[in-house]
């Protein structure tokens, strides 16, 4: 069976495993790869983690 993975709000990679922050002042969810959270994240007194998201397995 396949994962089915789904884009990165940022880059738009599709990755199986997407991490749910804020980032800004907007107030906005965001669902990330890890490259991109790992980025945004650093030194960022507006960064707040909200959980993670992994793909199902497709059913065939």
């Amino acid at each position: 069976m396949a994962l089915k993975g789904k884009p990165c709000e940022k880059c738009n990679h599709i990755v199986e495993i997407r991490y749910r922050i804020q980032w800004d002042s907007s107030g906005k969810w965001y669902q990330v790869c890890l490259n991109c959270w790992q980025k945004v994240s650093q030194n960022n007194p507006q960064y707040r983690y909200g959980g993670t998201w992994k793909a199902k397995k497709k059913r065939s």
